[in-house]
């Protein structure tokens, strides 16, 4: 299986996918990381086994799973049934997705420049992998943070056409997730 990193260098838009609906046309586009934002743990198992069956990578955000704990065994699960990284905003199972030799990828939310700070800070102390920055537009976050700290950035959330996807890269991001189904063959 690749390396998720140079899979994220070589392919940076991911799909990020929040209605089960959406699971196909993830499957048929030309992504090759899907971020699965929904289900739950009736079918979280088979959405990881069809997006792994078409050689995609696949990241869960293990907060939006429902039924699913937020602790060190539901990492587990997930790497288990096929994840190959997390996302979360919770700096305890970044520490547990590491442990348990999965890709942890820890989401910030820049408000303001005091999220900035705790952010860089969490970043230092957490170590995840990558970290997505949402909203995904906040290209001068983007670059201040890759600046200061050496970590692969994903920008996420308010994605709404190609130049946000060209200025987040152009700003640092190594890849940007968008649910926004027209941007996932750009």
């Amino acid at each position: 299986m690749p390396d998720i990193r140079e899979v994220l260098y070589d392919s940076p838009i991911i799909g990020a996918v929040r209605d089960v609906k959406n699971i196909d046309r993830a499957l048929k586009s030309g992504l090759r990381v899907i971020f699965m934002l929904c289900g739950s743990i009736l079918n979280i198992e088979e959405l990881i086994s069809r997006i792994k069956a078409t050689g995609k990578l696949v990241c869960v955000h293990i907060d939006l799973v429902e039924g699913l704990g937020r602790d060190s065994a539901a990492v587990e699960f997930l790497k288990k049934v096929g994840a190959d990284g997390i996302i979360t905003t919770k700096p305890s199972l970044i520490k547990d997705a590491r442990a348990c030799g999965i890709f942890a990828i820890q989401r910030l939310f820049m408000l303001d420049s005091r999220s900035l700070e705790s952010g860089i800070k969490c970043i230092r102390e957490d170590h995840p992998d990558a970290v997505e920055i949402m909203p995904g537009i906040a290209a001068k976050v983007i670059g201040s943070i890759h600046q200061r700290v050496e970590i692969l950035v994903i920008a996420g959330g308010l994605i709404l056409d190609k130049s946000d996807i060209i200025d987040a890269l152009s700003k640092g991001a190594v890849a940007v997730s968008t649910t926004d189904t027209t941007l996932w063959e750009e």
